[in-house]
């Protein structure tokens, strides 16, 4: 394990070298700060007012931006060091392939998901803070939830970075798809649902299939998990409302999680050690 958490220490650094994290992650904050004082001026009220309904606005937040922070840190991890001709070089060292991709997607995951903690991180205490005592305990188990689960959406998209990384063969082509896979994923997988809705008009059929087709997007589990937990009323009602009569189990959405973040890690894995370099 010692070659993968030197390349994982590495490549966490580097990522908070870079000023774009660091930017991030403070933008993190500010937009959930921003959310949680103004996410009620529609109605005619400025301060914070409900955590239900600001987490829930947290959550369609990081459901936009934590994919493409995801995407954008580590698509350049393979081909990166190709193009600028170190790749050979860091495989002359005692260090396979399988360690050299395990070390940057575990280092880049690492680097997301402290600049989630740092970002949302602050601004969730600061709205926990602000509940009334006798909610404090609930709010704490919704934001560790919501950190967790953040970590791990970011954890998906990295790793399907790192398999457009190794497949691509020059860093704008990786750039590009690494676009392409997030406005798939983020906008383009609920439109294409949304329009089946409208084009059946909600038959049965369509209403029973709906729920297992959101599990297909790991946006849409990350989605599950933080909205299924507020109760009604707090967040997307197409969402809560078309999957209410299905009893989603916490451990079955964070393992559908943990299972989008390996499966392109594995793929990246299995091509990377047949691609020549």
């Amino acid at each position: 394990m010692n070659p993968i958490l030197t390349v994982a220490a590495k490549e966490f650094r580097d990522d908070f070298r870079n000023r774009w994290t660091v930017a991030l992650t403070i933008l993190f904050a500010l937009l959930a700060l921003g959310i949680a004082w103004f996410g009620s001026a529609a109605a005619g009220r400025v301060g914070f007012t409900s955590f239900d309904a600001t987490l829930a606005s947290l959550t369609t937040l990081g459901a936009f931006v934590i994919p493409l922070i995801g995407l954008l840190i580590a698509y350049d991890t393979i081909v990166g060091e190709r193009d600028d001709g170190t790749l050979l070089l860091m495989l002359s060292y005692p260090l396979a392939r399988g360690q050299l991709v395990a070390g940057k997607f575990l280092g880049h995951c690492g680097a997301l998901a402290v600049a989630t903690l740092a970002g949302f991180g602050l601004a969730v205490a600061i709205m926990q803070w602000l509940q009334p005592p006798a909610q404090m305990a609930q709010a704490w188990l919704q934001i560790g939830r919501f950190i967790v689960s953040a970590s791990l959406l970011g954890a998906c998209f990295v790793g399907l970075a790192c398999l457009i990384s190794v497949q691509t063969a020059d860093k704008s082509r990786a750039a590009g798809l690494a676009l392409i896979g997030w406005l798939a994923s983020v906008v383009l997988f609920d439109l294409a649902l949304l329009a089946l809705l409208v084009v059946s008009g909600g038959n049965p059929l369509e209403r029973a299939v709906y729920p297992y087709l959101l599990l297909l997007n790991p946006v849409d589990v990350f989605r599950l998990v933080n909205l299924t937990a507020l109760g009604d009323g707090a967040g997307n009602d197409l969402l809560t409302g078309m999957t209410a009569h299905h009893a989603y189990s916490p451990m079955l959405l964070d393992l559908l999680l943990l299972g989008w973040a390996a499966v392109p890690f594995a793929w990246a894995l299995l091509a990377f050690r047949r691609k020549e370099v």
